[in-house]
């Protein structure tokens, strides 16, 4: 029967993107794994891949069509057989299900989706072509297998799963629009009401700033922040910086530049670990407590910023901090970032320090529990042993999701980092 390809859920935010534009063309022959089309998220362009075979019938959505709703048919896969005729009046998607808050969407390709069947097929097995001759060659019970497609279809991935004696986990469900039904809308405010003002030039709202724009005041409105903020003292990490960038090669794959900042994720790391009651997040069923120390880090990109995540932070060395992330910011710019190394993350970090800011609160992004604003390092009047002397001094604030951690707790989390990056030596303990 024709297959639903669908407007895929690319990203935590996303509830509708662009179509960017089509790879293949109707009449194509498409296989598992080829890529259909790019669609433009609330982050990035992404590849959208096909999960079953067949042949691209017909084209729902045209290429460079923006505001396509998640989970909306964008074309149909018509399996061996199968005439362009039976793709004319594809079934519609069922709504989607809201994903729990702190769950990271899968990272597996795209699915697409057999047309509704009636109640009285409840018991049939839905799979791929691809699947099913998988399946059979391996001698596996295809019924028996988990699908991780949409509505439980079994996909290749599951076969490959199944083969290797694991289990295929199911895919979560897309957000949906619904998900901010709750949210009061903020008054709307048009262009042509602000016009009399004076000259001006409308920019039209990318989907990335409609989206910051939609999840910052969600926010704002929603969590209950408040902000501490400790002065730290970085000579010592400043002379340390730049003993180590001096034992640095001038080239080759060991060679590295420490930045300010690649001490900074580390000591929040380090802090982190230290203080777990600080790594955590709210959901309305409890506080999730997070395992490993992942830091988001954010980086302005053209258009808005993304939060690429260093992965188990604090069990990494400064070096391989700093040479990840330079190749995580490179990549954020030029949109080339994987859904996994910008979707999830723990806590977040901000510094604006290299544009001179002195001090500032940052928002958090949700569903985190809290994130560092970092300033800039300056030379100030401090009072050392009773007597006035000048040091580097870098002011860093703490905005607190009040659900999830105290008072108590991010100031202990504060105090933590701020001994670990005034002793650069105790990164190493």
């Amino acid at each position: 029967m024709p297959i639903n390809v669908l407007m895929p859920a690319l990203s935590p935010t996303m509830t509708e993107g662009k179509l960017a534009r089509w790879l293949k063309k109707e009449g194509d022959a498409v296989k598992s794994g080829q890529v259909l089309c790019e669609i433009e998220t609330d982050k990035a362009t992404m590849e959208v891949e096909a999960v079953d075979e067949g042949t691209l019938g017909k084209i729902l959505v045209a290429g460079g069509t923006e505001g396509v709703k998640v989970n909306t048919p964008i074309a149909v896969i018509l399996e061996e057989g199968e005439s362009a005729a039976s793709a004319a009046a594809p079934a519609a998607a069922p709504a989607p299900v809201v994903a729990a808050p702190a769950a990271p969407p899968s990272t597996a390709a795209p699915a697409s989706k057999p047309a509704a069947e009636p109640a009285a097929d409840a018991g049939r097995v839905f799979a791929s072509p691809l699947a099913r001759r998988m399946a059979e060659q391996a001698g596996l019970d295809i019924s028996a297998i988990r699908g991780s497609g949409p509505n439980g279809r079994i996909v290749k991935a599951d076969i490959d799963a199944a083969r290797a004696g694991g289990k295929a986990v199911a895919r979560p469900a897309a957000p949906a629009a619904a998900a901010a039904a709750s949210v009061p809308a903020p008054a709307a405010v048009s262009a042509a009401a602000l016009a009399a003002i004076g000259p001006h030039k409308l920019v039209p709202l990318s989907t990335m700033r409609r989206v910051i724009a939609r999840r910052l005041t969600e926010s704002k409105q929603q969590v209950p922040h408040f902000y501490l903020t400790v002065d730290c003292v970085i000579d010592r990490l400043l002379a340390g910086r730049a003993a180590l960038n001096a034992r640095s090669p001038e080239k080759g794959p060991g060679a590295f530049k420490l930045s300010v900042n690649d001490f900074v994720i580390k000591a929040v790391a380090v802090a982190l670990r230290q203080v777990p009651a600080a790594n955590a997040s709210y959901s309305d069923d409890g506080i999730l407590m997070w395992d490993n120390v992942d830091v988001s880090v954010a980086v302005a990109i053209p258009g808005g910023l993304i939060t690429p995540i260093v992965r188990n932070a604090d069990a990494k060395g400064l070096a391989q901090i700093s040479t990840e992330m330079k190749d995580l910011a490179t990549r954020a710019k030029d949109g080339k970032l994987k859904p996994e190394e910008f979707q999830g993350g723990g806590f977040s970090i901000s510094n604006l320090g290299m544009f001179g800011i002195k001090e500032f609160g940052a928002v958090i992004n949700p569903p985190q529990g809290a994130i560092l604003a970092v300033g800039a390092g300056e030379q100030r009047p401090i009072v050392k042993d009773g007597a006035l002397a000048i040091a580097t001094v870098m002011s860093c604030t703490l905005s607190v999701d009040h659900r999830v951690i105290d008072g108590a707790v991010g100031a202990e989390f504060l105090a933590a980092f701020k001994r670990i990056v005034e002793d650069p030596l105790a990164m190493l303990l």
